[in-house]
């Protein structure tokens, strides 16, 4: 039946000639790539809580996702059945196993975090029915690319609202006990330790097909590794945030958001040429691990700084 779905997505895409293809491949690529620049300007600019709670659930829901592929080792529709064929630029950028979607992960807790949060006020309610709009958009363009099959949209929409549910709980928890909150962060950087491990040593499926394996477990190794890199910093930058700098969001003022502006164009500048610059100097899984941890800490920790240093203290 999922084959039967993706075939006949398949059918109504040749139909329109690719119509659509651009618009959903455009979506589906923003959820990788901008996406996380919605809840840093958040955490930097308008509502650190809020902001903080949509970043430490985008983390662990990358985190989780890559255990789980890593786990399942599904592979990808075309694998599977040789009549799927993905749409436009999608085989290149959908490598490895298929299970769940990362696409719908990474997206579920940000679309849906900023939805929570806009939908108290009546006024800015718009806001939440547009990021669960996009949200859903974000999935059916996995499956109408071709990539991923449906239980994997739906898996990544359920393990991704689990996780938001999830790091909801913390949140409060930590507000009626704030001295746990240091435990939670212990117990992130004990995760993601204990994660790679597992990755790294456990066995993996090796089906070949004219001498070359049909997936890489080495590579997709390398998204895990970069990941855990991710959650790891999080929790450490967290807790310099609040032991040493206790900055306040800036507010939606000209000055607050022009520092926001520059943070995320240091954030976009800084990304491209930092992993490439360590994979060469550390290797493919450190490489991406230190980058990544990198640029959390940017985010989280060390631009936080500088806005506390522009005149925004606590």
């Amino acid at each position: 039946m999922d084959i039967s779905y993706l075939l006949f997505l398949q059918d109504i895409r040749n139909g329109i000639h690719d119509a659509w293809t651009p618009f959903l491949e455009g979506i589906s690529l923003f959820s990788i790539t901008y996406l996380l620049f919605l809840p840093t300007f958040i955490y930097w600019c308008i509502n650190k809580k809020n902001g903080l709670y949509i970043l430490c659930a985008f983390y662990l829901s990358v985190a989780v996702n890559a255990i789980v592929k890593l786990s399942v080792c599904a592979y990808r529709p075309w694998i599977r059945d040789v009549r799927i064929i993905p749409a436009g630029d999608a085989i290149r950028t959908a490598t490895g196993y298929s299970f769940p979607s990362g696409h719908v992960m990474a997206a579920a807790p940000i679309y849906g975090g900023v939805a929570i949060g806009f939908w108290a006020k009546k006024t800015t309610r718009w806001i939440s029915v547009l990021c669960i709009a996009a949200l859903l958009i974000t999935g059916f363009s996995r499956n109408y690319l071709g990539v991923h099959t449906p239980q994997d949209v739906l898996v990544g929409f359920i393990l991704g609202g689990l996780i938001l549910w999830f790091t909801g709980w913390i949140f409060n928890d930590v507000v009626q006990h704030p001295d746990q909150e240091n435990k939670f962060l212990l117990a992130g950087i004990l995760f993601a330790a204990l994660s790679l491990i597992y990755i790294t040593y456990k066995p993996y499926p090796l089906d070949y097909v004219n001498g070359k394996p049909l997936v890489d477990p080495l590579v997709m190794q390398n998204d895990a590794y970069l990941w855990m890199g991710a959650l790891s910093s999080f929790c450490a930058a967290r807790y310099v945030e609040k032991r040493w700098i206790r900055f306040t969001a800036t507010g939606l003022t000209v000055k607050g958001i022009f520092l926001g502006i520059i943070g995320l164009a240091g954030l976009k500048w800084l990304a491209p040429y930092l992993q490439p610059m360590l994979v060469t100097q550390l290797g493919a899984h450190w490489g991406r691990f230190i980058s990544q941890a990198i640029l959390v800490f940017y985010i989280v920790a060390l631009y936080p700084l500088v806005l506390k240093w522009a005149g925004h203290k606590h």
